[in-house]
């Protein structure tokens, strides 16, 4: 893999969802292919590209896109057009408890989860006491994920998904679960990545101080097209601008 090459491209990628008026529309596009339905540009020929090491955040209001461009590149979901291009590890600190069995303890689910990354068992195990000491749950690590708060679980989906040497770290509003202090451990393991790891960073947030606190570049989104990409500063004050406008 050529280290010059971008980590994320994307080439006039577009992405339509289909607006099914109900279950019978649904059913019937099955098999019909001359049903009329109504359809949504999430994103509409988006082209960028994010080099190694680069943080940067997506800014925009509900229903810009954000969330689909972050779906895409961790193959949640895919483009209606155009191409995508990963060139790394993903670790995703979206839903933090998706992909847990309720029926596994802790442990397990550390396996159950790096193998879905695509980790193999050896290398997992090497990692097995650094997400068990970050995650701080104490013997409810060898108790099933069911018995689990909320909290309980959002800490250990975190621990998993950071601590699995990402080289590439998305993350959506996902700082703001657990305690102050579980918060601050997670902002503190997120900026060392970040530092010493050359991980590349791609943030989506609601938040002007945190997007300037772990990015250097900033994209602001809009009907699913890019409005401006460039310095973080200029972005947080043109993106705070067209809030105030509204």
């Amino acid at each position: 893999m050529s280290e010059n090459l971008p980590i994320i491209e994307f080439v006039n990628v577009s992405k339509k969802y289909k607006l099914y008026s109900g279950n019978r529309q649904k059913l019937a596009s099955i098999f019909f292919k001359n049903v009329k339905v109504k359809t949504k540009d999430a994103v509409n020929n988006m082209s960028f590209k994010i080099n190694r090491g680069e943080s940067v955040a997506l800014l925009g209001k509900n229903g810009a896109g954000k969330s689909t461009v972050l779906k895409m590149i961790t193959e949640v979901c895919f483009p209606t057009e155009g191409e995508i291009i990963v060139r790394g590890r993903v670790s995703a600190l979206l839903e933090l408890t998706a992909g847990f069995d309720p029926e596994l303890t802790g442990r397990e689910n550390i396996y159950l989860k790096g193998t879905t990354l695509g980790i193999p068992k050896a290398e997992i195990k090497s990692l097995e006491p650094e997400i068990i000491e970050f995650a701080d749950i104490g013997e409810y690590i060898d108790q099933p994920v069911r018995a689990y708060s909320s909290g309980m679980k959002a800490r250990l989906g975190f621990a998993i998904n950071a601590n699995v040497k990402p080289e590439i770290l998305i993350v959506d509003e996902a700082l703001s679960v657990g305690d102050t202090a579980f918060k601050n451990k997670c902002l503190s393991k997120v900026n060392e990545l970040i530092s010493n790891e050359n991980v590349t960073l791609l943030l989506v947030t609601h938040s002007a101080e945190m997007a300037k606190q772990f990015c250097k570049r900033g994209m602001i989104l809009n009907s699913g097209t890019i409005t401006f990409d460039g310095d973080i500063k200029e972005a947080v004050e043109k993106y705070e601008s067209q809030i105030k406008k509204k």
